[in-house]
């Protein structure tokens, strides 16, 4: 069942993701960014569905941690800071490294780095909440 965890987590994380990118930052993200409507919709399968692979890799990672401890310790707080954890220590530094070489502005990077570190903690949470 542990596919099952991981799918859910993702799915989760890409949700968040609708939420965040549309109603909560979509127009500062766009206008940073510099994309268009058209070219935000152009080729939206394909955007997707990699981000939804990259979400279940980044799940499938997570739940490696989280499952180093015994099942009566995997908790939602106990997920969502192992969560936090991977992408403070790992993913959070390599895209700041993108972000600095790249000149992109601090508020699209606050926008990115915030999604990515409550991404990481709602799928360590689902992760750990759900230990089936």
């Amino acid at each position: 069942m542990e596919y099952l965890e991981i799918l859910i987590a993702a799915i989760a994380a890409f949700l968040l993701g609708f939420v965040w990118y549309t109603a909560l930052f979509g127009k500062a993200w766009q206008t940073e960014s510099g994309i268009t409507d058209d070219e935000a919709r152009s080729d939206i399968g394909r955007t997707h569905g990699l981000s939804f692979l990259m979400m279940l890799i980044l799940a499938y990672g997570i739940k490696f941690i989280v499952d180093m401890h015994k099942p009566e310790e995997q908790t939602l707080t106990h997920g969502a800071f192992h969560g936090l954890m991977i992408a403070g220590m790992f993913c959070l530094p390599a895209v700041t490294i993108n972000y600095l070489y790249q000149k992109r502005s601090l508020k699209m990077y606050l926008i990115d780095a915030g999604y990515l570190l409550s991404f990481c903690a709602v799928m360590g949470g689902v992760l750990g909440l759900l230990n089936f």
